[in-house]
């Protein structure tokens, strides 16, 4: 069983898929420099192949990705990148979102892959519920479905969390994917990033991070395998998490 797609419905049966389907799914990702060993469409690989990873059963119609989209200041300026304005892109998805809730689908995930895409992709939800108010929308960010020490407890990487633009975690989910995508090479810097400076959550902004080229990480320790578990990972809890919204929303119809 496949999930459906929304660029392969035909017209004259628009409104019935819009009754069948539980819920939609835009991916989110951007063209972005993820340095010298990574493609471009880092972000938006990752967002459409996680979109993939639904479990069909859950009766998702799946839109096509948003590419374009804001890049921080760190990336603007590398080769390749093609940022968008912030507002441009709340604007932008609110007018996508708002076209499905139109279709009748109230429930909405946005599969995102990209950081920068967290604070537009949430206040185009809170834009939208305002003239949807039984919508509901579940922004997903694919690195946050598996826990910040899981690659610790796994050993998949040395002296690393492998966490970071560009860095071994995001580049072995990459080539559980399209592993012929990630060419890493021997003249290819690999850069650690600073420690965190608490362990509580906090949100630090730098044009100029240190340990950092347009990307970050011990780039050497991307691997197939690591990314495999990463990716199941991070499916897993995907699932699981869809899974209990889909139940709770389904509960409160009942009431």
């Amino acid at each position: 069983m496949q999930a459906l797609k929304a660029l392969g419905i035909h017209g004259r049966d628009i409104e019935q898929v819009a009754m069948d389907v539980r819920f939609a799914v835009v991916p989110l990702g951007s063209v972005e420099y993820h340095g010298p060993h990574a493609p471009l469409g880092t972000d938006t690989i990752l967002a459409e192949s996680f979109a993939e990873r639904i479990d069909a059963s859950l009766h998702p119609l799946i839109y096509p990705a948003i590419p374009y989209s804001a890049c921080p200041g760190k990336t603007r300026h590398y080769p390749g990148t093609i940022p968008v304005r912030p507002t441009v892109f709340i604007d932008y998805l609110a007018d996508v979102v708002e076209g499905i809730c139109r279709l009748g689908i109230r429930h909405i995930v946005l599969l995102n892959a990209h950081d920068a895409n967290m604070g537009p992709a949430r206040t185009a939800a809170e834009q939208v519920t305002g003239a949807y108010p039984d919508a509901s929308f579940l922004l997903i960010n694919w690195w946050q479905m598996a826990s910040a020490d899981f690659a610790q407890r796994m050993g998949l990487f040395l002296g690393t969390a492998g966490r970071g633009h560009g860095g071994p975690y995001e580049m072995s989910a990459i080539k559980a994917f399209r592993p012929e995508m990630v060419t890493v090479q021997e003249s290819d810097l690999e850069l650690d990033a600073d420690p965190p400076l608490s362990s509580v959550p906090y949100v630090l902004v730098e044009g100029r991070p240190q340990g950092w080229d347009g990307y970050t990480g011990r780039i050497r320790q991307s691997s197939l395998e690591a990314g495999q578990i990463i990716v199941e990972e991070a499916s897993r809890h995907m699932n699981l998490l869809l899974q209990e919204w889909l139940a709770r929303r389904t509960d409160k119809t009942k009431e």
